[in-house]
């Protein structure tokens, strides 16, 4: 059952994040993007993310970062976590918009 606790706590988590007024930044290339996306979502690719943090942090907002699959999005939230920004990783953008109700 911790397997399961984890997964329902890391989903509440993400939805509190949201409820305080998240921005969502997807980390996917801009052709991904393209493809599809959770609405409103800011597009800043992993590449280009460190030229993006101050325009972020001026949002002065929690941010939930999302990508194809979870492995980039985890990257950028270590990276704006470790510039001072409030910040959880929400992983793939799919199943992000079904955490979120999308």
């Amino acid at each position: 059952m911790p397997f399961f606790n984890a997964l329902f706590n890391k989903k509440k988590k993400i939805k509190d994040y949201y409820n305080k007024g998240a921005v969502i930044v997807d980390v996917r290339t801009e052709t991904e993007f393209m493809q599809g996306a959770i609405p409103n979502t800011l597009n800043y690719p992993l590449q280009t993310l460190n030229q993006h943090i101050n325009n972020i942090k001026k949002l002065n907002k929690p941010v939930i970062t999302c990508c194809a699959s979870g492995v980039r999005s985890g990257i950028a939230s270590k990276l704006l976590k470790q510039k001072g920004v409030d910040c959880i990783n929400g992983g793939g953008w799919l199943s992000l918009s079904k955490k979120l109700e999308f």
